[in-house]
């Protein structure tokens, strides 16, 4: 760690200024820190007085660089070069900040929800928490007090250029196949998401699901490891009440949050009652709408198969709507799960790739957007007669052939739904 004063005597390069990026010059300008620059490929507006002339030469001459998550190594020979002085604003922040206990949570699926779950378990216990990184909030806008808990949640992006994240309870909830196209590899994925426990010490808790504690015993990291067990938290899953919680869906992540409770001496009445008093995040199986005999679900966050698998094995008579931007080597597999879906709905870009991934398997329909789709799936629900019904958005695909982002696709979803139930049910 290095004080205030020693940071001054130091130069920086921000090399790209998304949401992240724009945090650390405005945490530099807040402490008066001027010697540092700024490069972005596409953004040559912002802090354009602090623009690198020569980026090649400020690469050589600056101490640190400070690189956005979303920028990989991989084909950008000007940066490999320079991997030994690539931090991320996270590393930075370890860097000058003490006296705090730092909560990092990463995974494939689910680590926003388990963060926000993380920061309200804390709070209704009357610790002294924050919550920042890759969940929304700029690790660097946060005010941290002595004996504050910080919660994380770390990207395989992050990870992937962390040199000093160092947590005191790191969680890793599962892998599966994501981010390929920018990792390479399973196998760089993997690594990337392991370094959450690469700085780690001997009085520092490693909280692995148990079908991962091989991986982590391999590595002999230094840490102490936690184990959740599904049967542990089975014992008091009878007094969740929570709808969402209670899902099977989430049995995996909330075993090592009960683990982590324990660790933090939160007795069970307590953590209980957080738990049910927890309100889900949207777009994460968000039930927005139930009309007559009908339930609408808004998981539009599931952009890998792998997550909308939970969706689909907690869900029975599904109008199931799939499509998007599909992540590289990911399937669809629905031997086991086809039985809960009475017709499938194909939108996006990418029909070709998704037909091939359902054909001979369930009914399915081709409708290309989310205002047809709606409009079919309300005249099939009369056709097919059932009881109940749920309209499903679990797209298992990023959103960007056809929307900014999840949220967005989301939104709309959530929109012409309301639209429609009052007006066609």
């Amino acid at each position: 760690m290095f004080p205030m004063s020693n940071i001054k005597e130091l130069s920086f390069l921000v090399y790209g200024l998304g949401l992240s990026g724009q945090s650390v010059v405005k945490f530099f300008k807040k402490k008066n820190i001027k010697n540092y620059k700024v490069w972005d490929d596409n953004q040559k507006i912002l802090f354009k007085n602090n623009r690198a002339k020569n980026l090649k030469e400020t690469l050589n001459n600056v101490d640190y660089i400070i690189l956005s998550p979303g920028i990989s190594l991989n084909n950008n020979k000007d940066l490999i070069k320079f991997e030994k002085k690539i931090i991320t604003d996270i590393d930075f922040f370890y860097l000058i900040n003490k006296n705090f206990k730092s909560i990092v949570v990463t995974g494939t699926n689910g680590k926003s929800t388990t963060c926000e779950i993380i920061n309200h378990l804390l709070k209704k216990n009357k610790f002294n928490v924050l919550l920042g990184g890759n969940i929304g909030n700029p690790i660097l806008d946060l005010k941290v007090k002595k004996n504050s808990y910080v919660v994380i949640e770390a990207s395989s992006f992050q990870l992937s250029h962390s040199k000093f994240i160092c947590p005191d309870y790191a969680f890793l909830l599962n892998i599966t196949n994501d981010h390929l196209d920018w990792h390479g590899s399973m196998k760089n994925y993997t690594n990337s998401k392991l370094k959450i426990f690469t700085h780690q010490k001997k009085n520092q808790f490693a909280i692995v699901n148990n079908n991962l504690k091989t991986i982590f015993k391999k590595k002999n990291f230094l840490s102490k490891l936690i184990i959740s067990k599904k049967e542990n938290y089975k014992k008091i899953k009878k007094k969740i009440k929570n709808h969402y919680l209670k899902l099977s869906i989430n049995d995996e992540n909330m075993s090592t949050l009960y683990a982590f409770s324990k660790l933090l001496k939160i007795n069970e009445n307590n953590f209980t009652k957080a738990i049910n008093s927890f309100v889900g995040l949207p777009h994460r199986y968000e039930i927005f709408l139930k009309k007559k005999n009908i339930v609408f679900i808004n998981d539009s966050k599931a952009t890998t198969f792998e997550s909308t698998k939970y969706a689909l094995i907690n869900t029975k008579n599904v109008f199931w709507i799939l499509g998007g931007l599909p992540k590289k080597n990911d399937k669809i597999l629905l031997k086991k799960i086809k039985k809960n879906i009475i017709k499938c709905y194909l939108i996006g870009k990418n029909i070709d790739f998704f037909k091939k991934q359902v054909q001979k398997k369930v009914s399915f329909t081709i409708t290309k957007n989310l205002n047809k789709t709606l409009k079919e799936i309300l005249k099939d629900i009369k056709f097919y007669n059932k009881k109940n019904n749920t309209i499903l958005l679990s797209p298992a695909a990023a959103s960007y052939d056809q929307f900014k982002s999840f949220e967005e696709r989301g939104n709309i979803f959530k929109k012409l739904s309301r639209l429609y139930a009052k007006n066609f049910i």
